[in-house]
């Protein structure tokens, strides 16, 4: 893994983390604000239900409520206390009750004034001709009963106290949970920063070894064959001493992948790259394997687009072409298809390379693992075909230089390897 990819899991971890904690925010908040309103509206509804089998007052001369309020008052409050009606006689209210032929019969209001009196036949009015039963109207929460007689009392209930301790409410959660996000994202971004550092420099390190390693070998290697040569030439040539020199030349081309692999993980200045013709670099990239293709008894076939263009390295794009259409010559069936197709995508903001070939056996294949570095399809290894099992994981290298993707399907006997790069 290098750098980029830990800089992406990073980014994959905070957004994940964040994510988490929003939705548990959200929850908690949402579990304890709904709460809240129900408990006021139970008690709302409480207050209500006292008025009006009172008459529209309640509390007015009745020592023996007073009495046992004191006393409950006096006792030491329970967890079932906060969900009844704690509303006391300096809550503002007002009562209207209507006879069986819908005329006001009387008004009471906890403010005894000429004006009190008219906004609560005002309000009274409005509900009993909606014919509603219970709601809510501006600050007031009301109530409309008919009683056994036929009558009708239509109660409300000043609010404006619970109703802004509930937006209080509301206000706060919100106002903390966005707090709470703002400090949780900086803390694991910093955080998270910190704990990665050690793993870029891992990756540092690793690639600098590949390279360094594979410099070191070249040397052993160079004398192993330049002696294995000077034994053929004074002793001639045998089985032993070409198998020798096949063993190095392999050890050679596995040297060269693993530092193609280490730099195809540097990240891409992409503000020195220019256009680039994909079409031209496609076409000169499938151009070398139209003979080998011949010679298997194969046939290689082009749908490539005209006037491709996209900012690109040139050698990357033939790079990963060469990879593709080599690694299917050499797994297609035998007098089989081969196939090379390059579109645009995203309204021109990227190109599609795909490349497939004619492959019978895949039906039962984890495609997923193709892409796993020395991974070979082939468990037998079988050096006929050649290659290291690190191709494919190059291309996909190659892929997410250009914040792009590869992924391998098969269909009706046919393996289709699609690259999509930005």
């Amino acid at each position: 893994m290098n750098s980029r990819e830990i800089q992406r899991l990073r980014k994959k971890f905070i957004m994940v983390a964040m994510l988490s904690l929003f939705l548990a925010m959200f929850c908690i908040g949402a579990a304890i604000f709904s709460s809240s309103v129900v408990s006021y509206r139970y008690m709302i509804h409480a207050a209500l239900n006292e008025l009006a089998e009172n008459d529209g007052d309640p509390w007015s001369n009745n020592s023996e409520t007073e009495t046992e309020d004191d006393s409950r008052t006096a006792k030491t409050p329970s967890v079932f206390d906060v969900f009844t009606s704690q509303f006391d006689r300096y809550n503002h209210y007002f009562a209207v009750i209507y006879d069986v032929g819908g005329n006001v019969e009387k008004v009471k209001t906890s403010i005894d004034s000429t004006g009190e009196e008219s906004l609560a036949e005002t309000y009274a009015k409005m509900i009993y001709s909606s014919g509603k039963t219970y709601g809510r109207y501006g600050k007031y929460y009301y109530k409309s009963v008919v009683r056994d007689d036929g009558s009708t009392i239509v109660v409300f209930l000043d609010c404006r106290t619970e109703i802004s301790a509930l937006s209080r409410l509301l206000y706060s959660t919100v106002a903390i949970c966005i707090l709470g996000l703002l400090i949780t994202f900086f803390l694991v971004r910093h955080l998270s920063w910190r704990l990665i550092q050690p793993e870029i420099e891992n990756s540092s390190r690793q690639k600098q070894f590949i390279t360094n390693a594979s410099h070191e070998l070249k040397t052993p290697l160079a004398v192993i064959r330049a002696n294995t040569e000077l034994e053929e030439m004074l002793n001639g040539e045998d089985e032993w001493t070409q198998s020798t020199i096949n063993q190095i030349d392999r050890m050679n081309g596995l040297i060269q992948n693993l530092v193609m692999i280490a730099r195809a993980q540097e990240q891409e200045d992409k503000s020195e790259l220019s256009e680039v013709d994909v079409t031209a670099a496609v076409n000169e990239s499938v151009d070398p394997f139209d003979s080998l293709a011949r010679q298997g008894m194969k046939t290689l076939q082009r749908n490539v687009d005209p006037d491709i263009k996209m900012k690109a390295d040139s050698s990357k794009i033939r790079q990963l072409v060469t990879i593709l259409i080599d690694n299917a010559i050499k797994y297609c069936d035998d007098k089989g298809s081969i196939t090379v197709g390059l579109t645009s995508i995203r309204r021109g903001k990227g190109v599609q390379i795909t490349v497939s070939n004619s492959y019978a056996q895949g039906a039962n294949v984890d495609y997923q693992r193709f892409f796993d570095r020395f991974y070979r399809e082939d468990q037998s290894h079988n050096i006929d075909k050649g290659g290291y099992g690190v191709g494919l994981s190059m291309a996909e290298s190659i892929c997410r230089l250009y914040s792009g993707s590869i992924r391998a399907d098969w269909k009706d006997g046919v393996i289709s390897f699609t690259c999509e790069l930005f």
